[in-house]
């Protein structure tokens, strides 16, 4: 957990995502890995979890402005 000059609680992370799809009638394994970002009361409840754990995720796609890699923005979570 780390604070913001404003004093809001932010929490930088990563989260991976693993399912299987069908892609043109074949099954495929998908595996992806983001950088993730979660500010206050979001960010204090996600603390409190276990790392490792499965969870749903809402929230929103940004690229930061010194950044080449879009980061998800969290904005709600419920255990999946």
């Amino acid at each position: 957990m780390r604070y913001t000059p404003a004093g809001l609680p932010a929490l930088n992370m990563r989260l991976m995502h693993e399912s299987d799809v069908q892609e043109a009638g074949q099954m495929r394994q998908v595996k992806a890995v983001i950088g993730a970002v979660a500010f206050g009361a979001v960010a204090e409840r996600l603390g409190r979890q276990a790392i490792g754990s499965v969870w749903r995720f809402q929230g929103f796609l940004a690229t930061p402005r010194n950044g080449k890699h879009p980061v998800f923005h969290i904005q709600e979570f419920q255990q999946d």
